[in-house]
């Protein structure tokens, strides 16, 4: 009947992710970028920045499926190389929209939020490809210099 052949297409549609392995490795590669884009965000949004804990949740939630949905395709690792050039030159787009000048012509905000946003994507990357403790490490060392290294000159 035509419900057996369209619920079977559905099915087809739907198994991207056929094995409990794949469902797994997917899930905790995205998790990983969601979770490690939040710390940042929730630093930056603790600051009052222009970009805070959904921006950058899903900026490397985002750059974790560009490189992630090549490699479930079978895409080699050499070939990822302009994807990941494409998402480094969008991702400054999100970056330049953090960065406001006011009107005082030396006062310039949002250069260090708009680096976090391009790191953020870095380590969503990173996730994506199944690197989970090298975008932990890169986590770690942003907040401490986002959170630790606040020192401001007095001047």
């Amino acid at each position: 009947m035509w419900w057996e052949r369209s619920w079977a297409t559905v099915v087809q549609e739907f198994s991207d992710l056929g094995s409990p392995e794949d469902i797994t490795r997917v899930f905790i590669r995205l998790l990983v970028a969601v979770v490690l884009g939040g710390l940042l965000g929730y630093e930056r949004e603790t600051v009052g920045a222009s970009a805070g804990l959904r921006t950058h949740m899903l900026v490397s939630l985002g750059a974790a499926l560009f490189v992630l949905i090549p490699l479930q395709a079978g895409m080699q690792i050499g070939d990822l190389s302009r994807i990941v050039q494409g998402i480094t030159a969008g991702i400054g787009f999100i970056g330049a929209g953090a960065i406001l000048k006011h009107s005082n012509k030396n006062d310039i905000r949002g250069v260090t939020t708009a680096a976090s946003v391009w790191m953020t994507a870095a380590i969503g990357i990173a996730a994506g490809m199944g690197r989970e403790a090298t975008a932990v490490l890169s986590t770690a060392f942003a907040l401490v210099i986002l959170a630790i290294l606040r020192w401001k000159p007095k001047g």
